[in-house]
């Protein structure tokens, strides 16, 4: 019996590779002879550096930025010495993470310390470089990070601009004079999880800003100020990519990576598989096993269940999922190769102890599909 468990982390409950030991441990009651082989997952989101250098056995590396109102932050980001590739997660340097409920502000947080990582990865020697840009607590377009990494931004009076993405109404100049030269000769891959245009009534701000701090007056300027900024960057680039997908995510940092960084935009989940190897592994297994904290239709829009259903399906594997919670319209999942989905909680209990107990719970519940499995081979 061999057993690909290949789950993302439960948020606030616990890490990708907490969930893949808790499950392992389930099967092993029932299947002690199985072979389980254990891939933490992300799909571009927080636990990524994680989740790579879990199996890839790579390095991690440290700095001191700006955070994304100005303060200093601690980030971490990944480093691969064989292929000379570097894992960044944004929200490191720019996360939402970093900034407490009362002070969070998408008119002036920025992007500026992920353009710090950028250019950490470089001094290394990057060839590649996988900017996971999920949970970021900005909508600056991203321009914080190119100014990071050399261009400069300029008002009607030749002054630079101020921090955030409100400030890119006043943008009367771009400077690509000083930009890093070294970053013409680096791949960049965007791995995300949301497909949003820059602008508009599904762009960055309307979408994402919200949950940042903007008011409703506040979205409205903001995405007129990216707006702007994106017609600047359509004359200084001669491109203008405002409307592809994934231009919108993270508050428009996928739009920079794209119209000054050439990346290139994948889902999350498919990097992180990559990197991995998982679907070498997914060949010749009898069962995958898969999850996520919440199960439900947005799940379809690239989350880490629905892309390793894909590589599964491929191969003609079964998968099932153990979520924290079915949310609405889960059963949507079933026509892109989930078999089954199943819940954590075996009774009434608050979020709190769900959270607490998610170990023992994912333990139980793999346990009881194991049982069910082995009747179906009886």
């Amino acid at each position: 019996m061999k057993i690909v468990i290949a789950p993302d982390s439960f948020k606030d409950s616990l890490s990708a590779q907490g969930v893949a030991d808790a499950i392992a441990l389930g099967l092993r009651e029932v299947w002690p002879d199985a072979q389980l082989i254990k891939f933490p997952m992300a799909d571009g989101g927080e636990g990524t550096v994680d989740s790579i250098l879990a199996a890839c056995g790579g390095e991690r590396q440290r700095l001191e930025v700006r955070g994304p109102l100005g303060e200093q932050a601690n980030a971490t980001w990944g480093w691969l010495p064989d292929s000379h590739t570097a894992i960044i997660e944004m929200a490191e340097a720019s996360g939402l993470q970093l900034v407490p409920v009362d002070k969070r502000d998408a008119c002036i947080s920025s992007t500026y310390g992920t353009g710090e990582l950028i250019r950490a990865a470089l001094d290394e020697g990057a060839q590649r470089i996988i900017l996971a840009i999920g949970g970021s607590a900005t909508n600056d377009g991203g321009a914080g990070a190119m100014q990071a990494l050399g261009v400069k931004l300029f008002d009607a009076q030749g002054q630079p601009l101020a921090p955030g993405g409100l400030a890119l109404a006043q943008l009367f100049r771009i400077d690509l004079s000083d930009i890093d030269p070294r970053l013409a000769d680096v791949r960049f891959d965007i791995a995300a999880d949301v497909n949003n245009p820059l602008c508009g009534p599904h762009g960055a701000s309307a979408i994402f800003g919200p949950q940042k701090g903007a008011s409703p007056e506040q979205v409205q300027l903001l995405d007129h100020a990216l707006s702007h900024f994106a017609d600047h960057c359509a004359k200084a680039l001669n491109k203008d990519v405002r409307d592809e997908p994934g231009s919108g995510a993270a508050g428009g940092l996928g739009f920079a990576a794209k119209a000054f960084l050439g990346a290139q935009f994948k889902a999350g989940v498919e990097v992180v598989a990559e990197l991995i190897g998982l679907e070498a592994d997914i060949k010749g297994a009898d069962l995958v096993i898969t999850g996520e904290g919440r199960f439900d239709a947005q799940t379809l829009r690239g989350k880490t269940p629905f892309g390793v259903a894909r590589f599964a399906k491929q191969q003609g594997v079964p998968v099932i999922v153990i979520a924290g919670t079915l949310g609405e319209d889960y059963q949507a999942l079933y026509a892109h190769g989930i078999d089954a989905a199943f819940a954590l909680v075996s009774g009434p209990m608050t979020l709190e102890q769900a959270c607490s107990d998610a170990p023992r719970l994912l333990r139980e519940r793999a346990s009881d599909i194991a049982r069910v499995w082995r009747l179906g081979s009886l």
